[in-house]
């Protein structure tokens, strides 16, 4: 086990050099199909992500990277009529896809791409996500340095790697050459880091004045912005101040419990509280939304349509914190032994130095609390879609358990368990990622003249979400065995169709040469057999 031991080391080391945040950038691209100037995807189920319904048969035509035409061509369990399909010339390409399904590309509106702490290269992170149907990503804090992202940004949309969609959303202050005290500092910020190509501002808390500057002036010029509201921060600064000063989303759930208080200004820490110990940062917080307005109360209410009137948008990330509620599922997840780096793993792991990291002594009290906080939080979320508000899927993989890909999935069934019908997760996935990017007209849903992002695969997920998976679902054959069915199929984006299952073998690949490496067997914290 020393091997292991070196290997923890290292990751605590790289967490102590901001110099070595960045990852390995993604190689040449050296697979997909296409594009091609003319495809036709043949006989599929259409979830098209607006909330309609499936309709199929459907033949729909790219060209290029354009969806040119949607034609439904038949009734299901009736042989298609030809003669309503669109005629195929001797050079397009293609797919016969009759009984497979068919959905826009998923937004991943929360996708850290990971940094040298979590040892995980670009590559690795990007198949991930590709290989669970993510065509675009949100990438809030621009961990590996706004340039290495903006480097990846670029390629991406050219193609020349294999990887989804990138917006780069540079954590507030980045680069600055000091401490950001006054509205000014704050104002000429936000326009340099809109000149060096970012998309938008990821916040974390900074004093009132400067919060209300940089987030007004932020939209002003045209970007959007993003916000964890920090701990440290958010006794004088919560999610309705955010939202008036004109902030895009709220990450999570931090600042919001405070803006529902009604007997209180200040969470109830405990008298020895460190922000520092995460134990006791996460496990006081699974006490907070008990402290906030009960749900369909006067303030409850009035919270909730203030933020519906400011068209504010929640991305609520459930995954991320799962593990505080039932840490043995989310760390005994089927899919860490074949696709978690070992790096990955003991970033995992408990220690004192690695964010989210902090299973010190996490009992049976915590994990019920956590139950309830969520049974809290999803109420307001779910209600809040119910009256009309923008709710999106976030995953913020890479912490606390989280794997790329699997993570995002796991993400669409808590919507799901929140209260959303099986097509408002959808187009939670789909649509609203879009909108919340500004890029609607472009993503987000399948429909003539967007971008060709679908997500295809050979079963219903509405029926069970679980066929989205990497590793699929479990079924019993004719013979009484269980097998596997579902994974995502094929990944398009911009016209090029990945193989997904592919993807997850190159994946495979990456993982066991690690392994290989350094003699790693992945094990369960404190059981070094």
């Amino acid at each position: 086990m020393l091997k292991r031991h070196l290997l923890l080391i290292l990751v605590g080391l790289y967490l102590s050099f901001p110099s070595f945040s960045q990852i390995e950038p993604a190689p040449d691209r050296n697979e997909g199909d296409g594009q091609y100037e003319r495809l036709i995807l043949r006989g599929v189920v259409l979830i098209d992500g607006t909330g309609a319904p499936p309709v199929g048969p459907v033949d729909i035509v790219v060209e290029k990277n354009r969806i040119s035409q949607i034609q439904i061509v038949g009734y299901p369990g009736m042989t298609i009529d030809e003669n309503r399909r669109p005629k195929a010339g001797p050079d397009d390409k293609v797919y016969e896809l009759e009984g497979h399904y068919l959905l826009p590309g998923f937004v991943d509106s929360h996708g850290h791409i990971g940094g040298r702490g979590q040892g995980t290269p670009a590559e690795y992170v990007f198949k991930l996500w590709l290989a669970h149907g993510i065509t675009t990503i949100r990438d809030p804090s621009a961990g590996n340095g706004l340039d290495w992202v903006l480097d990846q940004k670029k390629r991406s949309a050219a193609n020349e790697i294999t990887a989804p969609r990138i917006l780069a959303y540079t954590s507030f202050g980045q680069g600055a050459k000091a401490p950001i005290t006054t509205a000014d500092q704050a104002k000429a910020w936000v326009n340099e880091n809109a000149k060096k190509g970012a998309d938008g501002i990821k916040f974390f808390g900074a004093n009132p004045e400067v919060m209300k500057a940089a987030i007004s002036e932020n939209k002003k010029i045209g970007l959007r912005s993003a916000m964890h509201h920090q701990q440290l921060n958010v006794a004088r600064w919560n999610v309705l101040n955010s939202a008036e000063a004109g902030l895009t989303s709220m990450e999570h759930w931090y600042g919001l419990p405070e803006a529902l208080f009604e007997d209180q200004t200040i969470q109830d820490f405990r008298l020895d509280y460190n922000y520092q110990n995460e134990q006791h940062r996460f496990a006081e917080a699974g006490k907070l939304w008990k402290q906030a307005a009960t749900p369909g109360s006067e303030h409850w209410t009035k919270v909730m349509d203030k933020l519906l009137e400011l068209d504010f948008t929640l991305d609520p990330t459930f995954n991320i914190y799962e593990a505080n509620r039932d840490m043995m599922r989310a760390r005994t997840a089927e899919w860490h032994d074949v696709y978690t780096l070992p790096s990955l793993w003991e970033f995992y792991a408990p220690n004192r130095q690695s964010h989210g990291s902090y299973w010190f002594d996490w009992t049976t009290e915590e994990e019920i609390l956590w139950k309830e906080n969520y049974r809290l939080w999803m109420a307001f979320v779910n209600e809040y879609k119910n009256k009309g508000g923008r709710v999106t899927a976030g995953s913020d993989s890479g912490f606390i358990y989280q794997l790329y890909g699997f993570a995002y999935i796991r993400e669409l069934e808590l919507l799901r368990e929140a209260g959303f019908h099986p097509l408002e997760v959808l187009r939670s996935a789909t649509l609203y990622g879009a909108e919340l990017l500004g890029m609607q007209n472009e993503i987000g849903t399948v429909e003539v003249g967007k971008l060709a992002d679908f997500v295809i695969l050979e079963e219903n997920p509405l029926q069970n979400l679980k066929v989205l998976y990497g590793t699929g679902a479990i079924r019993i054959d004719e013979n009484n065995k269980p097998i596997r069915v579902g994974g995502v199929k094929y990944t398009v984006k911009d016209g090029i169709i990945y193989d997904a299952k592919k993807l997850l073998e190159d994946v495979k690949v990456i993982v066991d040469r690690q392994k290989a490496e350094q003699g790693y067997v992945i094990t369960q914290p404190g059981l070094d057999w």
